[in-house]
């Protein structure tokens, strides 16, 4: 079973485009907006488990330029 998260990203002034770019281009994913609010990119994600959730935001996301800080939000399945 596959784990999916919702990645709340903060970009630095002026860099919004090219992050929400290069987060699209990151394996597993699914899609990616800019948004309004205290964060400027969402991107829904999925990857074999949570734990591979967590390397795709630290590992990838939080590398890409410009990134200040990104909030994982697990998707748990209520029914």
């Amino acid at each position: 079973m596959s784990a999916k998260a919702y990645i709340l990203i903060e970009g630095a002034a002026g860099t919004v485009p090219s992050i929400l770019k290069k987060v699209k281009e990151v394996d597993g994913v699914l899609t990616a907006h800019a948004v309004t609010g205290q964060y400027d990119v969402i991107a829904l994600v999925e990857a074999d488990d949570v734990n591979a959730v967590g390397k795709v935001s630290y590992s990838k996301i939080q590398m890409i330029e410009g990134v200040i800080r990104t909030i994982t939000c697990n998707v748990v399945e209520l029914d």
